[in-house]
C-alpha cells in the first residue's frame, strides 16, 4: 500500500481546472500534497467550484492566478514547490496570427515556467503534459510508436491541416525545454496521453469525452478522431504523472496509453454493454478492417507502473458521469428517424461551453492522416 505524501511536500499544478488537471489535483491532494494550482481566474467560481470543493481542500490547496502570456505569472505559485505539473495550454482555435497566437506563447510559457522553478531554487521535477501530437502526425501512419517517434515537422508546415498550430507549439515547446531545464538541474519529464476517457468532476462535458462517446450521441464530426484511436482512463493518467514524480530515476519521454481499438471495436462493446443506446454499424468512410495503430507503454510499465482499468471500465464510468450530469440522455433507442436524433444531439450541445463548441466545429474539417488524436489531447487538458 502507498504511504501518504508528508504535508510539507508541495507541489504546482498549471491548468488545474480542466479535465486531467482537476483529476490530478484530487489525487495529490488524496496523497497529502500542498497542492498550488493556477488557473486564469480563481474568482471565476463556475470553474473552480469543483476545485475547492474536494477533500482536504480547506487545508491544502491554494487557487493562483497564472498566465502563460505573461513574463513571471507562475513566480509565486512554483515559490517553494518541489514539483510542478505543467497541464496549461494555450487554445485559440479560430487564431488569424497561429504563430504568434499558440506557437510563441505556447514555448515562452514553457521557458517562463522554467525560469520560476529556477528562482524558486527548490524544483526537482518538471512534468509536461503534451500531446499524441508531438508523435504520429505524420503521412503515413505506423502500426506501433514509442517515446523514438517524433511527428514530421515538414509535413505539418506543408500541409497546415487542421490544428497543426497544436502540435508544432507542443513540438518545439518541449524541445525548448530539455535544455534550460537540463542547465540548471531540473529533470524535465513529458508525458504523451492517448485519448482520456473515464468519470470527470469538471461541471461541462469534457472535449474528450464528446469525442469517445461520439458514437452514442451520433456526433459525426468527431468519429474520424477515434477511428483508429489510443485510449487511457482518466485515473491512470493521472496516476502515471503522480508516479513519474515519485520514481527517483524517472526522466525524459513517456507514452501513458492502455488500449488501442477502432471505432469498430468501441462501437461493439457499447452495443454489448450498453443496448439501451443505438449505436450505428457502419461509419462512412471508415473501412471495417481498419487496422489498429498502437501506443507502446512499455517504458513506463517497465518501471512497475501498471494500468488499472480497462477499456470497458473507462467507458462505464464516463457514461455512468455524463448520465450523473445530464449531459447524456439514459437511452437512444427510442429514435424513430433522423429528426429525433437531431434532437438528442442539441440537447446535447446545450450542456457543452464555448470551448466545446469550438472543438466540434473544428472537428468538421477532414482531418488528414492520422493527427485527428493529436488534436483532441490539447484540447482535452
Amino acid at each position: 500500500m502507498r504511504m501518504e505524501t508528508i504535508p510539507s511536500s508541495t507541489v504546482c499544478v498549471t491548468g488545474a481546472a480542466g479535465f486531467i488537471g482537476s483529476w490530478l489535483v484530487m489525487r495529490l491532494l488524496e496523497r497529502g500534497y500542498i497542492v498550488r494550482a493556477t488557473v486564469r481566474d480563481p474568482e471565476n467560481l463556475k470553474k473552480v467550484k469543483h476545485l475547492i470543493e474536494l477533500p482536504k481542500a480547506d487545508s491544502n490547496l491554494t487557487l493562483w492566478k497564472a498566465d502563460l502570456t505573461v513574463d513571471g505569472s507562475f513566480d509565486e505559485a512554483i515559490q517553494g514547490c518541489e514539483g510542478v505539473f505543467h497541464l496549461a495550454t494555450p487554445m485559440e482555435f479560430d487564431s488569424l496570427d497561429p504563430e504568434n497566437e499558440v506557437i510563441k506563447p505556447t514555448i515562452d510559457g514553457m521557458l517562463s515556467i522554467i525560469r520560476s522553478c529556477v528562482k524558486a531554487k527548490t524544483v526537482k521535477k518538471l512534468i509536461f503534459t503534451t500531446s499524441a501530437g508531438t508523435l504520429n502526425v505524420e503521412e503515413h501512419q505506423k502500426p506501433v510508436y514509442d517515446e523514438t517517434s517524433w511527428s514530421d515537422l515538414d509535413f505539418i508546415y506543408s500541409k497546415k491541416m487542421t490544428g497543426w498550430m497544436y502540435f508544432v507549439s507542443k513540438i518545439l515547446a518541449e524541445k525548448a525545454a530539455l535544455g534550460p531545464a537540463k542547465e540548471n538541474n531540473i529533470e524535465f519529464i513529458s508525458i504523451i496521453p492517448p485519448v482520456v476517457v473515464g468519470p470527470s468532476i469538471t461541471p461541462t462535458f469534457p472535449p474528450s469525452l464528446i469525442t469517445a462517446l461520439s458514437p452514442i450521441t451520433g456526433n459525426e464530426s468527431h468519429y474520424s478522431i477515434i477511428k483508429q484511436g489510443q485510449f487511457v482512463h482518466l485515473d491512470d493518467i493521472s496516476e502515471a504523472h503522480i508516479f513519474l514524480f515519485e520514481y527517483p530515476k524517472a526522466g525524459g519521454r513517456y507514452i501513458c496509453s492502455s488500449h488501442d481499438a477502432t471505432i469498430y471495436d468501441i462501437a461493439k462493446l457499447i452495443q454489448e454493454k450498453w443496448p439501451e443506446y443505438y449505436i450505428p454499424t457502419e461509419f462512412e468512410g471508415i473501412d471495417k478492417e481498419i487496422p489498429v495503430v498502437r501506443f507502446s507503454s512499455k517504458k513506463l510499465m517497465d518501471m512497475g507502473f501498471k494500468f488499472k482499468y480497462t477499456l470497458e471500465d473507462m467507458f462505464r464510468e464516463a457514461i455512468e458521469s455524463c448520465r450523473e450530469k445530464g449531459l447524456l440522455p439514459y437511452s437512444t433507442q427510442n429514435r424513430s428517424n433522423g429528426e429525433e436524433k437531431e434532437t438528442d444531439s442539441k440537447s446535447l450541445e446545450t450542456h457543452s461551453d464555448v470551448q466545446d463548441k469550438k472543438l466540434a466545429a473544428i472537428t468538421n474539417e477532414k482531418h488528414a492522416n492520422g493527427q485527428e488524436n493529436a488534436l483532441l489531447l490539447d484540447i482535452a487538458q
